[in-house]
Protein backbone atom coordinates (compact mmCIF):
# COMPACT_ATOMS: atom_id res chain seq x y z
CA UNK A 1 0.00 0.00 0.00
CA UNK A 2 1.24 3.44 -0.71
CA UNK A 3 0.62 6.21 1.77
CA UNK A 4 0.71 9.61 1.10
CA UNK A 5 1.18 12.76 2.64
CA UNK A 6 -0.88 15.95 2.50
CA UNK A 7 -1.44 19.03 5.02
CA UNK A 8 -4.32 21.45 4.98
CA UNK A 9 -5.05 24.31 7.32
CA UNK A 10 -8.92 23.09 7.48
CA UNK A 11 -7.73 19.38 9.71
CA UNK A 12 -7.40 20.03 13.43
CA UNK A 13 -3.34 19.86 14.68
CA UNK A 14 -4.28 16.69 16.37
CA UNK A 15 -6.55 14.74 13.29
CA UNK A 16 -5.39 13.04 10.21
CA UNK A 17 -7.61 12.12 7.00
CA UNK A 18 -7.56 8.84 5.47
CA UNK A 19 -8.60 8.68 1.69
CA UNK A 20 -8.60 4.78 0.41
CA UNK A 21 -9.98 3.24 -2.90
CA UNK A 22 -13.89 1.45 -2.04
CA UNK A 23 -12.00 -2.03 -2.36
CA UNK A 24 -10.25 -1.39 1.11
CA UNK A 25 -12.89 -0.26 2.99
CA UNK A 26 -12.29 -3.96 4.74
CA UNK A 27 -8.94 -2.94 6.01
CA UNK A 28 -9.87 0.29 7.74
CA UNK A 29 -10.61 -1.64 11.10
CA UNK A 30 -6.55 -3.05 10.61
CA UNK A 31 -5.67 0.76 9.85
CA UNK A 32 -7.79 2.06 12.57
CA UNK A 33 -6.08 -0.61 14.82
CA UNK A 34 -2.08 0.02 13.86
CA UNK A 35 -2.80 3.66 14.00
CA UNK A 36 -4.47 3.69 18.06
CA UNK A 37 -1.54 1.34 18.73
CA UNK A 38 0.98 4.67 17.46
CA UNK A 39 2.09 5.51 21.10
CA UNK A 40 3.51 8.50 21.73
CA UNK A 41 7.64 8.93 22.98
CA UNK A 42 9.29 11.52 24.52
CA UNK A 43 12.87 12.54 24.43
CA UNK A 44 14.93 12.49 27.61
CA UNK A 45 18.09 12.83 29.17
CA UNK A 46 20.08 9.97 31.10
CA UNK A 47 21.66 11.62 34.17
CA UNK A 48 24.21 9.07 34.40
CA UNK A 49 25.55 9.55 30.48
CA UNK A 50 24.10 12.87 29.69
CA UNK A 51 22.80 10.53 26.48
CA UNK A 52 19.28 11.08 25.04
CA UNK A 53 17.03 8.06 25.87
CA UNK A 54 13.17 7.98 23.87
CA UNK A 55 11.31 6.99 26.81
CA UNK A 56 6.71 5.91 25.95
CA UNK A 57 4.63 8.94 27.49
CA UNK A 58 2.58 5.79 28.68
CA UNK A 59 5.56 4.18 31.19
CA UNK A 60 5.64 8.61 32.46
CA UNK A 61 4.39 8.29 35.97
CA UNK A 62 5.11 12.14 36.90
CA UNK A 63 6.82 14.91 35.18
CA UNK A 64 7.83 17.77 38.18
CA UNK A 65 9.57 21.05 37.53
CA UNK A 66 12.56 21.67 38.83
CA UNK A 67 14.04 25.25 37.14
CA UNK A 68 14.19 25.90 34.13
CA UNK A 69 14.30 21.97 33.53
CA UNK A 70 12.07 18.69 34.31
CA UNK A 71 12.55 15.73 36.08
CA UNK A 72 10.86 12.70 35.01
CA UNK A 73 9.53 9.46 36.98
CA UNK A 74 9.21 6.52 35.02
CA UNK A 75 6.84 3.97 36.91
CA UNK A 76 9.89 1.73 37.25
CA UNK A 77 11.44 4.00 39.14
CA UNK A 78 13.92 5.26 37.00
CA UNK A 79 14.49 9.36 36.57
CA UNK A 80 15.56 11.62 33.91
CA UNK A 81 15.65 14.88 32.60
CA UNK A 82 13.62 17.13 30.28
CA UNK A 83 15.50 20.24 28.82
CA UNK A 84 12.45 21.93 28.69
CA UNK A 85 10.18 23.89 31.46
CA UNK A 86 7.31 22.43 32.68
CA UNK A 87 4.48 25.52 30.91
CA UNK A 88 6.03 24.33 27.32
CA UNK A 89 5.89 20.75 28.27
CA UNK A 90 2.42 21.16 29.14
CA UNK A 91 1.76 22.88 25.68
CA UNK A 92 3.35 19.78 23.44
CA UNK A 93 1.32 17.36 25.57
CA UNK A 94 -1.78 18.88 25.10
CA UNK A 95 -1.14 18.88 21.39
CA UNK A 96 -1.02 15.10 21.77
CA UNK A 97 -3.95 14.47 23.98
CA UNK A 98 -2.30 12.81 26.55
CA UNK A 99 -3.33 10.87 29.74
CA UNK A 100 -1.25 13.25 31.44
CA UNK A 101 -2.98 16.28 33.35
CA UNK A 102 -1.29 19.08 35.54
CA UNK A 103 -1.81 19.17 39.01
CA UNK A 104 0.07 21.78 40.76
CA UNK A 105 2.44 24.81 39.62
CA UNK A 106 4.95 22.23 39.48
CA UNK A 107 3.98 18.64 38.38
CA UNK A 108 1.93 16.62 35.78
CA UNK A 109 0.85 13.10 36.29
CA UNK A 110 -0.05 10.37 34.75
CA UNK A 111 -3.64 9.56 35.41
CA UNK A 112 -3.24 5.92 33.97
CA UNK A 113 -1.13 5.14 37.16
CA UNK A 114 -3.23 6.90 39.65
CA UNK A 115 -3.83 4.23 42.23
CA UNK A 116 -5.61 6.44 45.35
CA UNK A 117 -6.97 9.95 45.66
CA UNK A 118 -8.35 11.02 48.69
CA UNK A 119 -8.99 14.72 50.19
CA UNK A 120 -6.59 16.64 52.03
CA UNK A 121 -6.25 19.94 53.85
CA UNK A 122 -6.87 23.30 51.96
CA UNK A 123 -9.63 21.98 49.31
CA UNK A 124 -6.99 20.39 47.94
CA UNK A 125 -6.37 16.46 46.51
CA UNK A 126 -3.84 13.86 47.73
CA UNK A 127 -2.93 11.81 44.69
CA UNK A 128 -1.26 8.54 45.32
CA UNK A 129 0.35 6.79 42.15
CA UNK A 130 1.09 3.34 41.91
CA UNK A 131 5.01 3.92 42.03
CA UNK A 132 4.48 5.32 45.77
CA UNK A 133 5.08 8.43 45.12
CA UNK A 134 2.23 11.14 46.36
CA UNK A 135 1.39 14.53 45.09
CA UNK A 136 -1.42 16.99 46.36
CA UNK A 137 -3.49 18.66 43.23
CA UNK A 138 -4.65 22.72 43.68
CA UNK A 139 -7.98 24.16 43.43
CA UNK A 140 -6.72 26.03 40.53
CA UNK A 141 -5.97 22.42 38.64
CA UNK A 142 -8.83 21.20 40.23
CA UNK A 143 -11.37 21.38 37.71
CA UNK A 144 -8.83 19.87 34.71
CA UNK A 145 -8.02 17.19 36.82
CA UNK A 146 -11.51 16.06 37.26
CA UNK A 147 -12.34 16.15 33.50
CA UNK A 148 -9.34 13.69 32.76
CA UNK A 149 -10.20 11.24 35.67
Amino acid sequence: MKVFFEESQEMQPNEAKIITHPEDQSKWDRIREAMSQMEHELVVIQARNNRNVRIKLSTVAAIVSEDRMCGVSVITGERYLLNQRLKYVEQELQEQDTTLVRINNQTIINTRHIGSFSAAEHARVQVNLTDGSSYYVSRFYMKNFRRKL
